[in-house]
């Protein structure tokens, strides 16, 4: 799916400012609590009242809506959240502080905490945050300003291993003014700091005794009874592997109330799986139906689908730790060799064959036709298997008897890891394998769970190479929290150990102003030496096809938003479903 913040995304991965998602997204060192059984719940989860009848068209209440995934949790925790199934559950029963609108916009919701937007001195160095009245945890207990001060504090420090660390670390401190007042003061102008402040917050009255090195492996976020939240919905099953069942809390804080009583969150062997659940009726929701069986799909004129490029960008991830390989002899350190590895994939047939021309080449982590975009400041690297054989002569490699390149003894041969499940990853990796192969190097795929691997290799940063996304969770272009040296792993997201100095000023650089002009020269300048370096090769910008069966409904504006993070359950507090 996805990692978050940047969250890896096992479907995708992208960050938010300073932190991204995985794609099954995100982001997270969090590691299952040895007291997670097989089958954890708060409660008996109640059985879901039916639909109400629909009155000309209007919204019903009661019904359960069954979305579907092929990748479970890690972990529920806002601290520790560094995934994109994690993240999905985590949208319906915690309330964030801010939310987006449609045109990726930080507002105070219906649903915010906040009573308003933050006030903003002239310096642009203290953000001051109002709560609304009224606001509770599903325990009954009041959100306070104490919730806030805490999370920011277990955010900021290391011996956390959050992936919120990059959002938070640059505030010198969080301090209550009353019971629903926030101050937070900056050690510097930090340009998206707005958009870290979309973020959800942690019970200080549950956790306050945790230790930070303790936090991701305690039982909140990975046990339902013992998971306390603030949304709309609360988590009262986790069957592993299989299933979660999410119930309306009926003591609700929020003037806008959830029209659907149950949530029911799917596990399936993999997306073809998912499909077929979809056109079965088993399932209400996907997010990510694969490209090959789009138009499967649409012929089923039950289903409707929203289709278009989203928030994330694929990569192949190289990892720079000599560890990692054998002999501790590093792979990837020659930049003439990363730049060959770039001119022997085919990207723009990734793009034409396998996604099917929904998506677009990239040359670095900045989507096409964004501000940010450096355009052809960025170098792009063409097809080019001979260009790819020469770099890697220059670079000191021979082939040996068996064709494979060879240098100081050591064959040119490595692990791509990637997430078992995904189709278009499998594809892809395929496609890597034999364009490889035919300049001399050798790659094995291998997929692994996506749980179990954002958990044991990609976070910690062991690995040879990786196949991943990330899946973008703010407009905002600042990824220092990735390739920035002061986010090695465990607590940052630069997990395949990178290290560029001139990178590392220019991130800072460029989230140390507000006049967007110059934020954008220097990200042209970002996007030269990137690319150039090349940490990453930089795939493709791709889109998730969103299909939904016909007992879901909403309003014209209460529809998904591919283009935001998580827009796939945009405003989903106002969907409703029939039976």
């Amino acid at each position: 799916m996805a990692k978050k913040r940047k969250w890896w995304s096992g479907l995708l991965v992208l960050s938010l400012v300073g932190v991204l998602f995985t794609g099954c997204s995100t982001n997270n060192n969090a590691t299952k609590s040895p007291n997670a059984t097989a089958e954890s719940s708060a409660s008996a989860a109640s059985e879901a009242p039916a639909a109400s009848e629909p009155a000309a068209g209007a919204p019903v209440d009661g019904g359960t809506l069954v979305m579907s995934t092929f990748s479970d949790i890690v972990n529920l925790n806002p601290l520790m959240i560094n995934d994109t199934s994690s993240g999905d559950l985590a949208e319906f029963v915690f309330a964030k502080l801010y939310n987006l609108d449609r045109e990726g916009n930080v507002k105070a919701e219906p649903w915010s905490l906040a009573a308003d937007v933050p006030e903003i001195s002239a310096d642009g160095l203290t953000y001051t945050v109002k709560l609304k009245d009224g606001i509770k945890w599903s325990d009954g207990q009041p959100v306070t300003a104490d919730d806030v001060v805490f999370t920011v504090d277990m955010a900021k420090n290391p011996e956390t291993g959050s992936p919120l660390t990059s959002l938070f670390d640059k505030v010198k401190t969080v301090e209550k003014v009353d019971d629903k007042t926030v101050k937070f003061t900056m050690k510097q102008v930090y340009a998206p700091f707005l958009y870290s402040l979309v973020q959800a917050v942690v019970p200080s009255h549950v956790l306050k005794d945790v230790k930070p090195k303790e936090m991701q492996t305690n039982p909140y976020g990975t046990d339902p009874a013992k998971t306390v939240t603030n949304g709309p919905w609360k988590w009262t099953s986790w069957k592993q592997g299989d299933s979660h069942t999410l119930d309306a809390d009926p003591n609700y804080w929020g003037e806008v109330k959830p029209h659907i009583a149950q949530l029911v969150y799917k596990i399936y062997a993999d997306q073809n799986t998912e499909v077929q659940a979809l056109l079965k009726g088993d399932t209400d929701h996907i997010s990510a139906i694969p490209v090959t069986q789009v138009e499967a799909v649409k012929a089923n004129k039950d289903i409707h689908i929203i289709q278009k490029p989203g928030a994330q960008y694929e990569y192949v991830m190289f990892n720079f730790d000599a560890k990692n390989f054998k002999d501790k002899y590093g792979l990837f350190t020659g930049q003439k060799t990363r730049q060959a590895i770039a001119h022997a994939l085919n990207r723009q047939g990734m793009v034409d064959n396998i996604l099917k021309g929904v998506g677009a080449v990239m040359n670095a982590p900045f989507l096409p036709d964004t501000w940010a975009d450096p355009g052809d400041a960025a170098v792009n690297y063409d097809y080019n298997a001979e260009t790819a054989k020469k770099l890697l002569a220059e670079d000191g490699w021979v082939a040996g008897k068996d064709g494979i390149l060879t240098k100081d003894g050591h064959r040119f041969s490595f692990e791509l890891q990637y997430n078992a499940g995904n189709s278009r990853r499998e594809q892809v990796a395929a496609v890597i394998q034999q364009n490889l192969k035919e300049v001399g190097i050798e790659v094995t795929p291998k997929a692994i769970d996506f749980a179990a691997w954002i958990d044991q290799n990609v976070t910690p940063g062991k690995f040879q190479a990786l196949l991943l996304a990330w899946s973008l969770n703010t407009p905002d272009p600042d990824s220092e929290s990735v390739f920035s040296s002061k986010y090695f792993p465990p607590a940052g997201q630069n997990s395949g150990w990178y290290k560029n100095e001139k990178l590392d000023q220019l991130w800072v650089d460029g989230y140390s102003t507000v006049d967007q002009a110059k934020r954008k020269e220097i990200y042209k300048e970002v996007g030269k030496e990137i690319s150039t370096d090349l940490p990453y090769v930089f795939l493709y910008q791709y889109g998730q096809a969103i299909g939904t069966g016909p007992r879901v409904h909403w309003a014209e504006e209460d529809a998904p938003e591919p283009s935001l993070g998580y827009g796939q359950y945009f405003h989903a507090i106002k969907w409703w479903v029939t039976d």
